[in-house]
């Protein structure tokens, strides 16, 4: 069995699309459908049930689902065992939201690097969705997200709650369409915006990633909700200032896990992130 044919599987069966599974893992619809073809003409069952609302499993889909997942993440195990130098004891696989990596995941992974010699990690950033679907395929060990999903046989475990507090380059002006820079920290901090905002009307730029969002802010004057540790230096440089009276916005962070994991290896490991501070 070609192995990307069952991560296809397990992509279509999280997403409910064929659509939505060849945005996932980049590659055409019609090859989503031929790989699905292929193994059910393989299994001689059929997976799944397509209609225009998307893609359900079938019975005998819901039962190779187990089967699937096993098989890729038994192939990702071999990959980090067999391809790792002798120095090395084990590799883990860690992946994040960008805003998740900086002053928080990379100089817990600085630290840890150095207490652990014996482990192999593997960096990645990512939105949910591919977050969601390399922990369930076993490209992932850990993940860390803003806006998860309870899925079947993952562990969800809170991470911190960040605090996302307005700033401003020009403490001058006011918050208008024109002036603020709408981050999309996810549905949670929208849900909040819209309701310490009513009838706000669309900003002149969204951004996907906070990162991205901040450099616009720092080279032109504006304003926008960013997390409190991440905006801390530019207060202190005067750069950006807090903006008075505006309503502070939680959003949780989160960290998922597989139920069937290396407890040995992985469970420390998350307890080490899950404690830096």
């Amino acid at each position: 069995m070609n192995i990307e044919h069952a991560r296809t599987f397990l992509a279509v069966s999280d997403s409910g699309s064929f659509v939505a599974a060849a945005d996932m893992l980049h590659i055409t619809q019609s090859t989503v459908s031929a790989r699905i073809h292929a193994l059910e003409q393989l299994l001689g069952r059929r997976l799944f049930t397509r209609s225009k609302a998307g893609a359900v499993l079938t019975h005998d889909g819901e039962r190779f689902l187990v089967h699937a997942g096993q098989m890729v993440r038994a192939l990702e195990q071999a990959q980090r065992e067999i391809g790792l130098p002798g120095r090395f004891s084990a590799r883990i696989n860690i992946g994040a939201r960008i805003g998740l990596w900086e002053a928080f995941l990379t100089p817990w992974l600085a630290d840890i690097s150095v207490a652990r010699p014996d482990l192999s990690f593997r960096a990645e950033i990512g939105f949910e969705p591919e977050l969601m679907q390399g922990i369930i395929d076993g490209r992932l060990d850990i993940a860390a997200m803003y806006t998860p999903q309870r899925r079947p046989n993952l562990e969800l475990l809170p991470l911190f709650t960040e605090r996302l507090v307005m700033v401003t380059s020009d403490p001058e002006g006011a918050m208008t369409p024109d002036a603020y820079i709408h981050v999309d920290w996810g549905p949670e901090f929208s849900d909040q915006f819209s309701a310490g905002f009513p009838g706000f009307p669309s900003p002149f730029l969204t951004v996907n990633i906070g990162w991205l969002g901040l450099q616009h802010l720092l080279v032109r004057r504006g304003c926008g909700y960013f997390p409190e540790r991440l905006i801390e230096r530019h207060i202190r440089t005067g750069d950006l200032q807090t903006v008075a009276r505006a309503p502070v916005f939680d959003l949780p962070a989160w960290v998922l896990i597989r139920e069937e994991r290396d407890f040995d290896v992985i469970d420390p490991i998350l307890e080490q992130v899950r404690a830096f501070r």
